[in-house]
């Protein structure tokens, strides 16, 4: 996961302290600094089943958030992953001053995330972002999985993120119907191959997007058009399924990443739409690599992206209506 895109993410999941302060008059976060910042990361949680209130040099307090449960997350690896959430407070004010996100692996290594309140300082939010980029590069798709524990925990209000090194405003808007060179398309054996090395007579995967049964097709031509800023439009989509225990969430959660010219057609549960259109709620038929089967997975998140001057391409079949493009079922062009 590309550092900016590790940083739009963990900008969905923004929280807006202020807010969720306003439903409770006693709270009123303050501006997180710096220093506090490197300072709260020392914090440790010697035992998050019992420890839920716990005091740091007598200046600072973790509490349990709203004495929930953790959550335990399973992803596409299959291996179980722990985060436990604590308000940070200062202790002579009782302010708020950010959230303590603790994650622990199936080996027992535990990380731990600031994230500071909404009025701190950009510098420090700059940090939280470099932190958790770090943690992501160690511990694939953490951020993806604390995105859907804080947006189920807290009710975020969200926010589109820009990219700032590509804005836009300054990608290029055409009719071609396509897709970047590095997305996967799924052959007719299973496995999956870079678009741009596709070639006349291979074969490939198509669904029917009624039935769900798949078939293959025969490729007839790769088309390319020149490199140019192309606009891209970048879908999020999720699959969870969560059951609660006694003592905590046991959460399986599977993911796939989209990205195609806006005016390229998919077919959504509720209608036929060029993926620009797509909404976030909006579902799409993605392939289950781990379970061999087609299921349905919800837009999580959208985003309008100009990745720099690339080639796109688009196959062109022998049959059917569909393909499959990171694991995500399209419309043929």
């Amino acid at each position: 996961m590309s550092k900016h895109y590790c940083t739009a993410i963990a900008l969905i999941f923004l929280c807006i302290f202020r807010s969720m302060a306003q439903t409770n008059a006693v709270v009123n976060p303050r501006p997180l600094t710096m220093a506090e910042y490197q300072k709260a990361k020392t914090f440790a949680i010697n035992d998050p089943d019992k420890d839920t209130y716990v005091k740091y040099e007598n200046r600072y307090i973790l509490d349990r958030y709203e004495m929930r449960k953790p959550y335990f997350i399973t992803g596409d690896d299959g291996l179980k992953k722990r985060i436990d959430l604590y308000k940070l407070y200062a202790k002579d004010s009782m302010q708020e001053l950010g959230l303590a996100i603790f994650y622990t692996n199936e080996k027992g290594k535990r990380f731990t995330a600031i994230q500071p309140s909404s009025n701190s300082a950009s510098v420090v939010w700059e940090q939280y972002f470099e932190d958790i980029h770090a943690i992501d590069k160690e511990e694939k798709n953490f951020v993806l999985k604390l995105s859907y524990v804080l947006s189920k925990e807290m009710s975020f209000q969200l926010y589109k993120a820009l990219n700032k090194e590509t804005a836009a405003e300054n990608g290029t808007y055409g009719t071609e119907i396509c897709f970047p060179g590095d997305q996967l398309v799924t052959m007719a054996n299973g496995s999956q191959q870079a678009l741009e090395t596709i070639k006349p007579g291979d074969q490939v995967l198509v669904i029917d997007p009624v039935t769900q049964v798949a078939a293959t097709v025969t490729v007839k031509e790769l088309t390319s058009h020149e490199a140019r800023p192309y606009a891209l439009t970048r879908l999020l989509l999720i699959a969870a399924t969560e059951t609660e225990t006694e003592n905590s969430f046991i959460v399986s959660i599977s993911s796939n990443i989209l990205e195609a010219t806006p005016n390229h057609p998919v077919q959504t549960r509720r209608a036929k739409m060029k993926i620009g259109e797509v909404a976030t709620g909006d579902q799409l038929i993605c392939y289950d690599k781990t379970a061999k089967t087609f299921r349905t997975y919800t837009v999580y998140d959208k985003t309008e992206i100009v990745p720099g001057r690339q080639k796109v391409y688009n196959i062109v079949a022998a049959d059917g209506e569909t393909m499959i493009i990171n694991n995500v079922m399209v419309l043929q062009k």
